[in-house]
C-alpha cells in the first residue's frame, strides 16, 4: 500500500518508527514542509517542501497513486490540514488525521485563553513584563507593539531578525523539556508571564507545570479550526488504522 505521512511532530516521529519496521506492507513517503533547518529524518522516502496547494497535492497523489494519506502535522498548520481535506477528497483517497488531545487548565493554573496571536500580544497590556515566548518563529509580527516588554523567545531555529521585536533575547532549544529545568529557566530569567500555542503533548507541557508552581500567568492561544476529518490521538491508533486497510 503506498502511504504519504504529512509529517513534523513527536506523533509523526513515532509512527515513522513503526512504518520502517513494516516495509513488507507499506511504500511509505513521508513529506516535510522544510520549517526546520535540520529536521530528524526517518529511514523512509522523504520530501521537502510543499506540493503547490490543493491542485498541486491532488496531482502528488494521482501520479504516486498513494491509497492512503496520514496528516501528523501540527495542530496550528491549518493550511496544510484544510489542503490534506480537499486533495484527498478529490483524488478519492482515505485520510487519517493524528491530533493529539489540547492541553485543559487545572487546579492552580492562571491561564488567559485567546484566540490568535494578536489577541495575545493584546492581553500583555502595557504595564513592562518579562515574557517567555513559545509561539515558535512566525508569529511574531503582532507582538512588535505589544508594549515596552522584556522579550525571551525560546524556539528551535532562529527566525528573521526583522520579525522580532526590539530587544528580544533568544534561546534556541529542542524540547522535550522537564518540569525542574522549566522551573529553573523561569526563576533565572525572572519571567511574569508565558505566551505558548495550545500544542498539547508532552515535549512542551512541562512549562505549564512550573508556571503553575511559580504562580505565573500563562496566555494561551487556542487551536484555530480546521476542516473535519477521521481523527485519532496517537501513532499506535493511526497504525492500527493503517493495518486495518491492508487486509
Amino acid at each position: 500500500m503506498r502511504v504519504l505521512v504529512l509529517g513534523g511532530t513527536t506523533e509523526a516521529r513515532q509512527l515513522y518508527a513503526a512504518l520502517e519496521q513494516r516495509t513488507d506492507l507499506f511504500a511509505v513517503t513521508v513529506s516535510l514542509a522544510g520549517a526546520t533547518r535540520a529536521p530528524v529524518l526517518p529511514a523512509l522516502d522523504v520530501r521537502i517542501g510543499g506540493f503547490g496547494g490543493v491542485d498541486g497535492l491532488r496531482a502528488w497523489l494521482v501520479a504516486h497513486h498513494v491509497e492512503a494519506v496520514i496528516d501528523a502535522t501540527h495542530p496550528f498548520a491549518v493550511q496544510m490540514s484544510n489542503h490534506a481535506v480537499a486533495a484527498c477528497a478529490q483524488a478519492h483517497v482515505k485520510l487519517l488525521r493524528v491530533q493529539r488531545p489540547g492541553w485543559t487548565p487545572v487546579v492552580g493554573d492562571a491561564w488567559t485563553r485567546v484566540p490568535d496571536m494578536q489577541a495575545a500580544a493584546d492581553a500583555l497590556g502595557i504595564t513592562p513584563r518579562r515574557v517567555l515566548l513559545t509561539v515558535g518563529r512566525k508569529d511574531l509580527l503582532p507582538f512588535h507593539h505589544a508594549g515596552p516588554h522584556d522579550w525571551l523567545l525560546r524556539c528551535v531555529d532562529a527566525p528573521d531578525p526583522a520579525l522580532l521585536p526590539a530587544g528580544t533575547r533568544l534561546l534556541l532549544a529542542r524540547g522535550p523539556f522537564d518540569k525542574a529545568g522549566e522551573e529553573a529557566l523561569l526563576r533565572r530569567e525572572r519571567i511574569d508571564v508565558i505566551v505558548t500555542k495550545n500544542s498539547g503533548g508532552t515535549a512542551t507541557q512541562a512549562k505549564l507545570a512550573a508556571a503553575r508552581r511559580l504562580g505565573l500567568g500563562v496566555i494561551m492561544v487556542d487551536r484555530p479550526s480546521v476542516a473535519p476529518a477521521e481523527t485519532v490521538a496517537d501513532a499506535t491508533a493511526a497504525m492500527m488504522w493503517l493495518e486495518s486497510l491492508s487486509e
